[in-house]
């Protein structure tokens, strides 16, 4: 029999890194869950960005299923068919010439950090070295990708940091300009900041960033974990700038859930690393291939492309309308089904309550950051779902403003 779990199991077993809700979801199905109490919520959280495609995707069980009875798992002393077809198709659909698999967004954003070094040192030299990167950024949880991410909140306490890591403000050119140099061995952005606050790059901010890198020799990276794979409403989000990186990273939604990564480069940027120079053991194993594979088949269409973009637009005037009675949201931004509502002063590092406020109307929502309320659901939510969602947030608002 299965022993019961709890809430309060969490605090007996788990290290507490994490202060997870009082909600332990069991079941989920398209854009709705189920907890352990068979109460039902509308998902708008997404697993951060995760649940591209909704959870228990059929196509997906069915592609797992069968995988798992062919095999899981081989050693990279050997290739497998899955991983093969997933590059190829990687490589077709985008800018890059070679694809690097690993587990998650933090390994991705890892190995593309030691490229740019490897890159630099093999053809410059080890003095060109610097990595430039923007306050408010978010990049993953190892001590390198948290010393790249402009959140020094993330790397209290687990100093020395890896140094030549400079910072400056998003959408600031001129500041990059005074920080860029022919030592600067890369520029590392998201397209649209996640964690920061939903913060989408100028298009014009975006095209001087990459002519600075070349003008210095440093390679572009691009850090897709959140706005890839559909999220912005092209299959990566670059495509809409009019730029085109020389190293991308992407997780989240690629996998749906199960634990995928991957580092695309061209071929210029990829030949650095070389035989022996980076690894992951479990990085392109066929089962997170075959489901990978099945996500992009599934998203890469013109239907649910522009369907994000409807979406967006169905979500965004929900957000004004709620806006129009209650004056919580001073700015409401983002791009695709990666939105966030920025709340006004009142409410000013307390976005959190309006999240606590939802749970209790049944809907899952996130924060990015104290100040914003972020909205991450699947690229596949049915309309009424956005629509009912919108409902009890509405509820959840006026119960958090009838509390200020």
């Amino acid at each position: 029999m299965t022993e019961q779990v709890t809430r309060a199991t969490f605090d007996e077993v788990m290290v507490p890194n994490y202060a997870p809700s009082a909600i332990i979801p069991v079941r989920g199905e398209g854009s709705r869950i189920w907890d352990s109490n068979d109460n039902e919520y509308i998902d708008f959280a997404g697993g951060i960005a995760v649940t591209s495609v909704g959870h228990s995707h059929p196509k997906l069980v069915e592609t797992m299923r069968e995988q798992a009875g062919k095999f899981w798992h081989v050693a990279n002393v050997m290739t497998n068919e899955p991983a093969l077809r997933l590059a190829k198709k990687l490589t077709e659909k985008t800018f890059a010439d070679k694809v690097f698999f690993c587990n998650s967004g933090g390994e991705a954003n890892e190995a593309a950090f030691k490229l740019v070094r490897r890159h630099a040192y093999l053809n410059f030299g080890p003095e060109k070295h610097e990595i430039i990167a923007f306050t408010k950024s978010f990049h993953g949880r190892t001590l390198f990708t948290v010393s790249v991410g402009g959140q020094p909140k993330y790397k209290e306490g687990f100093e020395p940091t890896p140094q030549g890591i400079s910072h400056c403000d998003y959408n600031d050119i001129d500041q990059l300009k005074a920080l860029i140099s022919d030592r600067t061995c890369a520029v590392v952005m998201e397209p649209i900041q996640g964690e920061g606050g939903i913060i989408p790059a100028d298009v014009e901010f975006a095209k001087q960033v990459r002519e600075l890198c070349n003008q210095h020799n440093a390679l572009l990276v691009y850090d897709e974990v959140q706005s890839g794979v559909g999220r912005t409403g092209t299959l990566y989000a670059y495509e809409q700038l009019g730029v085109t990186p020389d190293v991308l990273t992407t997780a989240k939604g690629f996998g749906n859930g199960f634990p995928v990564g991957a580092m695309l480069a061209t071929d210029g940027a990829a030949k650095s690393l070389g035989f022996g120079t980076h690894g992951s053991t479990y990085g392109g194993n066929p089962m997170a291939c075959v489901i990978a594979e099945a996500v992009i088949d599934i998203v890469d269409t013109p239907e649910v492309l522009n369907g994000v973009k409807a979406k967006h637009e169905l979500f965004v005037n929900g957000l004004e309308a709620i806006n129009e009675k209650y004056s919580v949201f001073k700015d409401i931004r983002g791009m695709g089904l990666l939105i966030g509502a920025e709340v006004v002063d009142t409410y000013k590092g307390n976005a959190k309550a309006f999240l606590t406020a939802a749970v209790e109307e049944s809907l899952l929502v996130l924060v990015a950051g104290p100040d914003v309320v972020r909205f991450a659901p699947s690229l596949l939510i049915p309309d009424a779902d956005i629509v009912e969602g919108l409902a009890r947030l509405e509820r959840a608002v006026a119960k958090v403003v009838a509390n200020s």
